[in-house]
């Protein structure tokens, strides 16, 4: 097989009994009723859910250059902040939007519900070539396309420059020197933190834990295999801990007043996040233009490594009646130099596109003034290159990172701890895939 069947689809694709629950539930759709041929009274309409920076100019893009197809967007709460729940609820109740906005980690539990259809025959195995093929990975399960990827999310470390240098402090490489620059900071302004730990956002945990070479879930035969306890996300748990326990960043919630009023005022003089932060930073701080800096993120042994902070694909909804409709306007955002330029154009999106030509227009239609003009795209194809093909995900996030979050929060010193908080997204993965009927091994 070609390109989209890779190490995670072909391992997926082989545990039939595991995996019946993905492959199973979700429709097929009907091309034929779909063709806008058979439309001859006007444009076919689709309804878009989604919520991400640009959304809305997109779809007025594409509304202005096309008269066959007519998008109708919604924008919901990010995922995990309500629109998921949205999802699912309009699925339950046959009342979904023909497309919808899902991260790459919440893509299996939408497939496993049978919330999502097939979209292979008209996502081709020529359409997903063009892609990064880590994204292809994540969205293809027991053999079958189930979205169109939009974007990666290399991790990235993005630094104060002054407060770097006005504090003397190395831009660091490894974690090693991440630690080292986190005192320095902390002694130079007792207010002043590197970076923030955030206890509502296990994906940001994960994606560490990804770097460091983890593999949470892995199906085999007819078990899911899971290990949240392996050497290397007990390697990063322990390091974040030890920077808690040491007062060396902040703990507060991502994106929260007081995360920006920190980065406001100078006291969090760091973010740890992916590609898409360079976008957030400029839209949210924009009185900070020339400021910031990026760099690699820093790696155990100072070799170029990313997980994956989030990342977004478009997924057609069960009952949709629209399939080819739906994945032509999915393509036109993710895969055509128009559609990313309107994602951009807003001037707080940062897309590093899946498809990786169209990455030179990406760059060219994100103003980078206020990096310095330092040419962010190129750190960010590296960090791309560098993303760990071996995680999967499996289909019950939701309670994995709900129950992670959960005890994140609990978190003090002296207290339960990180170790304490996946070790429980460990037992209740467990726990609902026995619920499930699955096999589990873990």
């Amino acid at each position: 097989m070609t390109r989209s069947w890779s190490r995670t689809s072909r391992v997926i694709a082989g545990t039939a009994t595991a995996l019946a629950v993905l492959t199973a539930c979700g429709g097929s759709g009907d091309d034929t009723a779909n063709s806008t041929a058979n439309k001859p009274n006007g444009p076919v309409t689709i309804t878009f859910w989604g919520w991400a920076k640009g959304s809305k100019d997109v779809v007025d893009a594409f509304n202005a250059s096309h008269t066959d197809i007519r998008v109708k967007f919604e924008e919901i709460p990010s995922g995990t902040a309500g629109g998921y729940a949205k999802i699912s609820n309009a699925v339950k109740a046959g009342n979904a939007p023909d497309l919808v906005s899902i991260e790459y980690s919440s893509l299996p539990e939408f497939v496993s519900s049978g919330a999502l259809q097939d979209i292979g025959g008209q996502f081709t195995e020529a359409d997903r070539a063009k892609l990064l093929p880590q994204t292809v990975e994540l969205t293809t399960l027991g053999g079958k396309s189930w979205a169109v990827p939009f974007d990666a999310a290399p991790q990235a470390f993005f630094y104060r420059k002054d407060l770097f240098a006005k504090y003397k402090v190395q831009v660091p490489t490894t974690w090693d020197e991440f630690k080292k620059a986190a005192e320095q900071v902390k002694k130079a302004d007792a207010k002043a933190r590197i970076a923030t730990f955030f206890p509502d956002d296990p994906t940001t945990f994960e994606a560490m834990a990804w770097q460091a070479g983890a593999q949470w879930f892995k199906a085999e035969n007819d078990t899911w295999k899971i290990d949240t306890t392996d050497a290397a996300t007990t390697k990063v748990a322990g390091y974040w801990q030890g920077l808690l326990d040491a007062g060396l960043v902040h703990k507060n919630a991502s994106f929260s007043p007081e995360w920006t009023g920190s980065l406001k005022n100078g006291t969090t003089i760091g973010y740890l996040g992916a590609s898409w932060g360079a976008g957030v930073l400029k839209g949210t701080l924009p009185e900070q233009d020339g400021k910031w800096g990026v760099a690699p993120m820093p790696s155990w042994d100072g070799k170029p490594a990313s997980g994956m902070l989030g990342g977004t694909s478009f997924a057609v909804t069960k009952d949709s009646k629209q399939q080819a409709a739906a994945v032509t306007f999915a393509e036109w955002m993710s895969t055509t130099e128009a559609g990313v330029k309107a994602r951009i154009a807003s001037g707080t999106s940062s897309a590093f596109p899946a498809a990786t030509a169209l990455r030179p227009v990406a760059k060219k239609a994100f103003d980078a003034g206020y990096y310095g003009g330092q040419d962010i795209y190129a750190l960010f194809e590296a960090a791309g290159s560098s993303i760990s093909p071996n995680w999967a995900w499996g289909p019950t996030t939701g309670t994995t990172n709900t129950t992670i979050k959960d005890h994140f929060g609990k978190i003090t010193q002296g207290g339960p701890g990180i170790a304490d908080a996946v070790k429980a997204g460990h037992d209740a993965t467990v726990a609902e895939l026995t619920k499930r009927g699955l096999k589990v091994e873990g």
